[in-house]
């Protein structure tokens, strides 16, 4: 009861930051649309701010979380995420906001989210059977949905009624919010050593783990191109939505809220659909359907433009989550448990790294070409999610587990 009662207080937390997070996704890049009249290359520039930690800190970061009490490191994150997003309203009103500031909030975000991430990821295990896992990764999924399917829509009504730069106040409340739940959680560390190995002989170990590894250095490289389209489409979407279809900031919210509908509903479906065909297959379906999503997203104009892009994005996102709950459960399983942090560190640092190199590539591609035709142009790196998959032995695998039986059957006989 105790362990049960652990979980709902994290995930209350998480859920909580996730709902202001929602919200702050819609207020922020209005905010630099519509009040800093941000060009094409520097909406790829916030975008992709908002990510470039995993790329300088990605690495290092399994071993700070690993050496740092994890309650602790998410309780700082959340704090700073809270100062940086709180930061941008003082300097509204006192009539000094630039892009540059989006940028550098964006940046001091992405930091924070890196640490926190990967504490979060590490700490779940800890408080829940191996048996339960891929049931609380669906269900942590599922309501970050929910959060990203109620947020935008919340947030683009308050854009409307309040202004995008007032709105982004409720993001900094929930991570306030958060950190005071995580205070009341009980503190996840591992046994210390007398002595720790070098910073880069523990990165190097993690590194060569998951490169090295016939299933998870594949899904790590599938992930890392659906991340790769995720930066593009977070790059554009407002700018697409706004200058070239010209929906209202409501509308804006609302289709955004598409996203949050298809992972709600990839999370719904995935132990259904891994009981049927098995994780590894599952995993080569969700690629494909995903492709098909992306396709459909820039279609169409007028209404039928915005049907295209709910549809798309619904679809794109449902095999994304398919594609990430798996790969996640199989990680927590599969990996030693003294590895775990560095583990989903690599894979984060590689597949999360790919999201600020999608958004300033997307950013540059719509300044000469268009936000519709860019999005065009990564589908591309879509069709890269199922076709990696199927080069690796994942494609004579039924469940992602299989692999693992000869290695267990060598270790019992050695």
């Amino acid at each position: 009861m105790a362990e049960a009662n652990v979980f709902w207080r994290w995930w209350t937390a998480g859920t909580t930051s996730g709902l202001g997070s929602a919200v702050g996704a819609v207020a922020l890049p209005l905010t630099a649309v519509t009040v800093l009249d941000a060009s094409a290359f520097e909406m790829g520039l916030i975008a992709a701010a908002s990510y470039v930690a995993w790329i300088v800190i990605g690495l290092p970061a399994g071993v700070i979380v690993q050496r740092l009490p994890m309650r602790g490191a998410q309780i700082a994150a959340d704090l700073a995420r809270a100062a940086a997003v709180a930061s941008i309203p003082v300097a509204w009103w006192a009539g000094r906001l630039t892009v540059g500031q989006l940028v550098v909030a964006a940046l001091v975000i992405s930091f924070a989210d890196v640490v926190f991430d990967v504490a979060n990821s590490t700490f779940l295990p800890s408080i829940v059977s191996k048996e339960q896992l891929q049931s609380r990764n669906s269900l942590t999924s599922g309501t970050h949905a929910t959060t990203q399917l109620g947020g935008p829509s919340v947030g683009g009504l308050f854009v409307q009624l309040l202004g995008a730069v007032p709105t982004l106040l409720v993001d900094a409340v929930s991570y306030l919010v958060s950190a005071l739940l995580l205070r009341t959680l009980p503190e996840r560390r591992a046994e210390a050593p007398d002595r720790w190995p070098p910073v880069r002989a523990m990165i190097r170990e993690g590194w060569r783990f998951v490169v090295r590894h016939p299933v998870m250095g594949p899904c790590m490289w599938a992930a890392t191109a659906a991340n790769t389209v995720c930066g593009a489409q977070h790059a554009l979407y407002a700018l697409y939505l706004v200058r070239e279809l010209h929906a209202k900031p409501g509308l804006v919210g609302l289709l955004l809220a598409a996203d949050g509908a298809g992972t709600l509903l990839g999370a719904a479906l995935t132990n259904r659909v891994t009981a049927r065909l098995g994780t590894a297959r599952a995993l080569i379906a969700a690629g494909f359907v995903s492709v098909a999503g992306a396709l459909a997203v820039p279609f169409g104009a007028g209404w039928r433009g915005f049907v295209a892009f709910a549809v798309g994005n619904v679809v794109f996102s449902a095999g994304v989550v398919v594609l990430s709950v798996v790969t996640r459960t199989y990680r927590q399983i599969a990996s030693p448990p003294e590895l775990l942090s560095r583990v989903m560190a690599t894979v984060r640092f590689v597949s999360w790294g790919a999201i600020p190199v999608g958004g300033l590539l997307a950013g540059a591609l719509a300044g000469v070409l268009s936000a519709r035709a860019a999005l065009f142009v990564f589908v591309a790196a879509a069709a890269c999610i199922p076709l990696v998959l199927l080069a690796s032995p994942v494609r004579h695998l039924r469940d992602l587990t299989d692999h693992e039986e000869p290695d267990r059957a060598a270790a019992v006989r050695a």
